[in-house]
Parts: structure tokens; sequence; C-alpha cells
């Protein structure tokens, strides 16, 4: 080697497929030990002094003095009803860290600059989760269940849905209503790694229309129109948000 020639630094090498899932295993199981320990919280909140499930079952059900407005009729389902309320508390708090373990698990293979920006988003990510239930819990759930239960106003029918079925349908709502206001910032972040631009976004809205149209009605746990429109109208006003996000990603040298 020539006097005063330094030698040239080793790139890193690429990891293979084993050491990728190896990796994913990691950030799974970190991921997971995140929504456990919202698990806790969930399960506190249902069997301890606040009884989620009953304020829930206020909010929502149809309350009639001559009987009860939810029945449970399995061995299971009490239990298994009060755990589905509880795990989707675990995913709620749960949820930064899983969005965390992903992007550490992605991040790799993006610049310094991309890397703090991702990050920085975080908060973000959490707030609008946060919002999205909140939308869900005042607007997407009470609208949904109104229709749905008093769909039928016939006299010889008794409406009284059974406990999982319930449940099920307000949590599934609750979440997708959490993760369908995550569009924005998915739509920022986008952009500014260079994935999609503005004026792309702008010039896609008659297929964006379609496209959220075909995703809510697969989506939608109950599949009826209501539900569908109340989850159509807010990710198409979403992905404006997001439209209008990416106009301020500054621009790229």
């Amino acid at each position: 080697m020539p006097k005063g020639k330094q030698p040239e630094e080793e790139e890193p090498a690429a990891m293979t497929l084993i050491e990728h899932l190896v990796e994913l295993r990691g950030r799974l199981i970190k991921a997971s030990i995140g929504v456990l320990l919202g698990l806790g919280v969930g399960v506190f909140l249902v069997l301890g002094p606040l009884h989620l499930v009953d304020i829930i079952i206020a909010t929502f059900a149809p309350i009639n003095g001559s009987y009860a407005p939810i029945q449970s009729v399995g061995t299971t389902e009490s239990f298994t009803s009060y755990m589905t309320v509880a795990l989707t508390v675990g995913l709620i708090i749960g949820m930064p860290v899983i969005v965390f373990q992903l992007l550490a698990f992605i991040v790799p293979g993006l610049t310094d600059k991309e890397r703090r920006l991702i990050y920085i988003s975080l908060p973000f990510v959490t707030f609008f989760f946060l919002g999205g239930v909140l939308f869900g819990w005042f607007i997407t759930v009470p609208t949904a269940i109104k229709f749905l239960i008093g769909f039928s106003d016939s006299a010889l029918i008794q409406t009284q849905p059974s406990l999982s079925d319930f449940l099920g349908t307000i949590t599934t709502l609750l979440l997708i209503n959490g993760i369908v206001f995550e569009l924005p910032i998915i739509i920022y972040v986008l952009a500014f790694i260079g994935v999609v631009t503005a004026k792309q976004l702008g010039a896609f809205r008659r297929f964006a229309l379609v496209i959220v149209v075909i995703v809510a009605a697969i989506i939608t746990p109950t599949g009826d129109p209501i539900n569908l429109m109340l989850l159509a109208v807010p990710m198409y006003l979403l992905y404006e948000v997001g439209v209008i996000l990416a106009r301020f990603v500054p621009k790229r040298a």
C-alpha cells in the first residue's frame, strides 16, 4: 500500500435473511411486552373499581327498565368479552411501542435526517391515534349502535344483543378509527422520504376516493352503509389533510 494512503473503510455487510428474522422476532417481543403492560392496565380498568365494561354498556346500549340491555349466553362469554376490552386498552396504550419497534426495524435503511423525522413524529402518531379513538367513541360508535340496534322498530322483536357481539363491535370500531387517523402522518412521512409528492397526491384524488370507499367497505365490521360512510368520509378528509401536510415538506436537493 502506498505511503500515506489510508485503507478504505469496509462497508457493513448486508444482513442475511436469518438475521432479519431474528431482529424482527426481537422487535415483536418488545412490542408484545408493551401491549402486555397495557393489558395489565386494561384488566385493572375492566375488573377494578372503574368497571369499564359497565361504562361501555351504559353509554351505548339501549336501556330498558324491563330487562338487562345485554345478555351473556355462553359459559365463557363474559370472561372472553371482558378480556377483549382489556386487550383493546392494551393495544391503545401499547400503540407507541408498536409503532416505535416497527419503525426501528425499518429505520436502518434511512438517512439520519429521515430517521430523526420519524422519531419526532412518534408523539404525533400517538396523538392522532387517540384522536381517532375519541372520534369513534363520540361519533362513530354511538351512530353505528343506534342505527344497528334501532333498525327494527317491531313490537315483536326484543333487542338484546349478546355481550361478545356488542363489545366486539365497539372495540373493533374504536381500533379501526384509531388506525385510520394515522393516515395524515403516514402521508407526510412518505412525502418527506420522497416516496410521494403533494402534486402526485393531488392528481390522485379521484382514485383515492374510490380506494377509500373500497377499503372502508372491507374494514367495516358490520357491513352496513351507515358504518361505511362513517369510516369513508373521515378517511377521505384525512387524506386531504395529508395532502396539505405534504405541501410543507422541505424540497429535496
